[in-house]
């Protein structure tokens, strides 16, 4: 299976099944525990494999957001609505939607930059064969490995929305609060969406791990809880836009390379 494709909008009536298993077993294998040697050198090739194709399909998506939610909540749902919403205005404000390509809220997060005219990327990660890509993407990247995945996502962001979303949300949001916190990536702006979803968590981190000392008030201050994806936008050109200075630079695709550019520069 290819690693990085280009798809067009799927069936409307197919509501894929979403995070069940894997369908390679690779990855399990690789997390068993030592290996034979053949076997470690095996797969670091296909680590660093991944790491090239995923690199060669992203270079030129332009400034990102990535926005990590559940791939539970349906269509239905008020967390649905208000994370479409929000991708619209990540789209309007020329950023470039990307998510972890499933269902549920990550779709609407493609959903809504993909209304807005934005550009909408999904990286996805190798499941079982009846689940596919939601229909809103313009591009998808797949996976076998979701350290890769999960490394993907955060390369190309200036900013980071967590939807309400279990446990795949939460690590992620952790990862990069942790990669924050130690230094590892600048000081983006991060936001949870959703106030009466995620307050009981701030109320752990102010109740237990402030007294406690296991994180510092500094760590909180630079989090985001808020129902307004304007706000959101607003908080996130503050930081992204003034502080950072972002800009758009044009890098002109090799062809010697064979790269290929996605968009035109937005931002």
């Amino acid at each position: 299976m290819p690693v990085v494709e280009l798809i067009k909008p799927a069936d409307p009536d197919v509501r894929p099944r979403w995070g069940e298993a894997t369908a390679s077993p690779e990855e399990g294998y690789f997390l068993k525990g030592p290996r034979g040697r053949g076997f470690e050198l095996a797969a670091a090739f296909q680590i660093f494999g991944e790491l090239i194709q995923g690199f060669r399909a992203l270079h030129f998506v332009g400034p990102c957001i990535t926005v990590f939610g559940s791939a539970r909540f349906p269509e239905t749902h008020r967390y649905y609505a208000l994370t479409r919403e929000l991708g619209a205005h990540i789209a309007r404000a020329k950023f470039t939607v990307m998510t972890g390509g499933g269902p549920g809220l990550m779709e609407a997060a493609n959903r809504g930059a993909k209304e807005a005219g934005g550009a909408s990327i999904g990286c996805n990660i190798v499941l079982t064969s009846e689940q596919k890509p939601n229909r809103y993407l313009d591009k998808w990247v797949e996976f076998r490995y979701f350290l890769v995945r999960k490394f993907m996502l955060v390369k190309y962001s200036w900013a980071f929305v967590a939807a309400p979303g279990g446990f795949g949300t939460l690590d992620e949001f952790f990862e990069v609060a942790t990669l924050i916190q130690t230094g590892k990536i600048k000081d983006f702006p991060v936001i949870l969406l959703g106030v009466d979803y995620w307050t009981p968590l701030l109320e752990f981190f102010r109740k237990s791990l402030l007294p406690s000392s296991a994180i510092d008030p500094a760590d909180l201050d630079r989090i985001l809880v808020t129902d307004s994806p304007s706000d959101a936008i607003a908080f996130i050109r503050q930081i992204a836009v003034n502080r950072f200075g972002l800009r758009y630079v044009r890098m002109k695709p090799n062809k010697l390379l064979l790269e290929r550019a996605f968009t035109e520069p937005r931002v």
